[in-house]
C-alpha cells in the first residue's frame, strides 16, 4: 500500500477527514457570524477606524498606527511595524462584527505592549516553521523510503513545528477576544448585554477557525507518525 504512494493511503483521511470538517464547520461558522453581525449596527454607530480612536489612546498605544488594507477578514496588526491593518469593510461600517473585529487586533496591539509570553513565542516559530514546512516533507519522505529512522524522525519533528505554532496560537487568539471585550466594556463602546452577546459570538466564531487549525496539523503529525511507525513494524516482522 505505501508502495503506491504516501498520500493515497486509505488511513490518511481516516486521521485527516474528522480536523477537515471541523474546519469546514468553523469557516461555515465564521463566514455566517460576520455575515450576521456586519448587517447590525453598534449603538455606539461607531466603526473600526473610530474603535481604533477610541480605544489606542486610553490603552497608552498612541504609537500604534492605523492603516486600511484590501480583502475581506483580512485585518490584523503587524507587530514588526506597530501597524493595525484593517479591511475596508470593518474600517467603514458601524457593525458589531466591525467593532468586536478591530478590538480583538487591538487585542494582539495590547499583548505586543506588555510583552505577553506566548505571543513572543509564536513570533520566535515564524522563522522555524517557514523552514521545517519546507524540508520537513521532504526529509521525512527520504528517510521512510531509505528505511532510515533517523531521517524520517527529523522529518517528523520538523513537521511538527506546524502544530506546535498552531497550538501556540490558540492561546493568543483567546487572549486577544478577552482583552478585547475587557476594552469594549470598560470604555463604554459595548452599552447593553445583547450587544456584549453579539461581540462574544463574533469572537467565539473566530476562535473556533484557530482551534480546527491545530486540530488539522495535529492529526496531520499523528498520520506521518502512523505511516512511519507501522511501515517500521512491517520491515522488521
Amino acid at each position: 500500500m505505501y508502495g503506491n504512494g504516501l498520500y493515497l493511503d486509505p488511513m490518511y483521511f481516516v486521521f485527516v477527514i474528522p480536523a477537515f470538517l471541523l474546519t469546514m464547520w468553523a469557516q461555515n461558522r465564521i463566514r455566517s457570524t460576520y455575515s450576521k453581525w456586519s448587517q447590525v449596527a453598534n449603538q455606539r454607530s461607531v466603526n473600526g477606524v473610530e474603535v481604533a480612536q477610541t480605544l489606542l489612546p486610553r490603552e497608552q498605544m498612541n504609537d500604534v498606527r492605523v492603516e486600511v488594507t484590501s480583502g475581506q477578514l483580512s485585518d490584523h496588526y503587524d507587530p514588526q511595524q506597530n501597524i493595525l491593518r484593517l479591511s475596508q469593510n470593518v474600517a467603514a461600517q458601524p457593525s458589531i462584527a466591525s467593532m468586536s473585529i478591530a478590538a480583538h487586533e487591538i487585542g494582539h496591539a495590547a499583548q505586543d505592549r506588555d510583552g505577553y509570553l506566548w505571543m513572543k513565542i509564536r513570533s520566535g516559530l515564524v522563522p522555524l516553521i517557514s523552514i521545517g514546512s519546507t524540508l520537513g516533507y521532504l526529509i521525512f519522505g527520504t528517510g521512510l523510503f531509505a528505511a532510515d529512522s533517523a531521517i524520517a524522525w527529523i522529518g517528523v519533528l520538523l513537521i511538527s513545528g506546524s502544530a506546535i505554532f498552531a497550538l501556540v496560537t490558540l492561546p493568543v487568539e483567546l487572549d486577544a477576544s478577552n482583552r478585547a471585550l475587557k476594552m469594549l466594556n470598560d470604555y463604554g463602546l459595548i452599552t447593553s448585554e445583547d450587544e456584549r452577546h453579539a461581540a462574544r459570538d463574533m469572537l467565539t466564531s473566530a476562535a473556533w477557525t484557530y482551534v480546527a487549525g491545530a486540530a488539522q496539523a495535529i492529526a496531520s503529525i499523528l498520520y506521518f507518525i502512523f505511516a512511519f511507525t507501522g511501515r517500521s513494524r512491517r520491515r522488521s516482522a
